[in-house]
């Protein structure tokens, strides 16, 4: 049950990027996105990752290497279109 949610909560988390992601993407355009914000948004989920790879969790593990794998997109746009 507990990996259940664990997935559930991974899954949700992630997918919120998406959005942002889709429309960076689309558009090239990241003037109202904070750089500093992601920055620290994927600094806190690489943290989360190695908690982790640490403890065996499986739900943490593909959850955070989603979401910093859509946050590196939106700082790559950030910083080459900002």
């Amino acid at each position: 049950m507990n990996e259940y949610l664990g997935f559930l909560a991974g899954t949700l988390t992630s997918l919120s990027q998406l959005p942002q992601v889709i429309k960076v993407v689309k558009t090239n355009n990241t003037k109202s996105i904070s750089l500093w914000t992601y920055i620290l948004l994927t600094t806190g989920m690489s943290v989360w990752l190695l908690y982790g790879i640490i403890i065996k969790d499986y739900p943490i593990i593909i959850s955070n290497v989603v979401t910093i794998s859509f946050t590196l997109t939106i700082i790559r746009y950030k910083i080459k279109f900002g």
